[in-house]
């Protein structure tokens, strides 16, 4: 159910070119109509900083292998997206991860041998370059102030991202995470389940000391940790709509594996 991309490039990102003053000196940023690459996303890679907003709407679980990434959940499967439609554009009210929103844009290090992160976009977006319309990338040898702020929400991820990291960690230390299973009985049909995730084990947190256990607390990752498991029972309702959309899975009763 919840994979990594198999390419080099994060999801989404079909290339990465660093933006220039010098070769884009003209270029503009056209608004985003459509978002056809979400269209098929099923699993999108989610900050702790987003988990109380985004358990509201969708499922959080965790990618499976030793290093495990929270994802919202929009699909149980490969290339479904049971919230938006064919442009990926939302069909009801969800909150959308920055993850999505950052797009075509990200920061990245431009050597490996360097910590510095630049301003890079997807050349590959449609909605960057020496175009009449939209919002110009420069203001001389300057950014414009719309880069401006796309650089700054970037950063804002990026250190998001850094304290997801760290809440990953706690849950690896303490031995939280187990694999996921979730089996669905539709009325009159055969059951599903669906493995290939992680998720915190109820028992295990219950098993912490006194003190891990104030430390997270005092830290604030518990409300995290419930914001997961409250929401997965929403992973019967995004079942409900893919059946409801024509999308459930034909697979072997008792042996789906997303």
């Amino acid at each position: 159910m919840a994979t990594a991309p198999a390419n080099a490039l994060p999801l989404f990102y079909n290339e990465l070119q660093p933006l220039s003053s010098q070769l884009h000196a003209t270029w503009k940023a056209r608004t985003l109509e459509t978002a056809e690459f979400f269209a098929t996303a099923h699993a999108v890679p989610l900050t702790v900083e987003e988990f109380i907003s985004a358990q509201r709407f969708y499922p959080i679980v965790f990618s499976a292998g030793p290093d495990p990434v929270p994802l919202a959940l929009f699909g149980l499967n490969e290339g479904v997206n049971v919230f938006v439609d064919e442009k990926g554009m939302p069909t009801r009210d969800i909150y959308i991860p920055a993850y999505v929103r950052r797009y075509p844009f990200m920061l990245a290090r431009l050597r490996p041998d360097s910590d510095d992160l630049s301003l890079c976009f997807d050349g590959t977006s449609g909605v960057i370059g020496e175009f009449e319309d939209g919002m110009p990338l420069f203001d001389g040898e300057e950014p414009a102030e719309a880069t401006k702020n796309t650089l700054a929400f970037c950063e804002q991820f990026e250190q998001a991202g850094m304290r997801t990291g760290m809440f990953m960690q706690e849950l690896i230390q303490n031995k939280l995470l187990i694999d996921g299973e979730v089996t669905i009985e539709p009325e009159g049909g055969q059951p599903f389940v669906y493995r290939g995730f992680q998720i915190i084990s109820e028992d295990k947190l219950k098993e912490l000391r006194g003190d891990v256990l104030r430390k997270m607390v005092q830290s604030g990752l518990l409300p995290l940790i419930y914001a997961h498991l409250f929401s997965l029972s929403l992973i019967r309702d995004v079942f409900g709509m893919q059946a409801q959309q024509g999308k459930a899975p034909p697979v072997t009763p008792a042996d789906a594996q997303a």
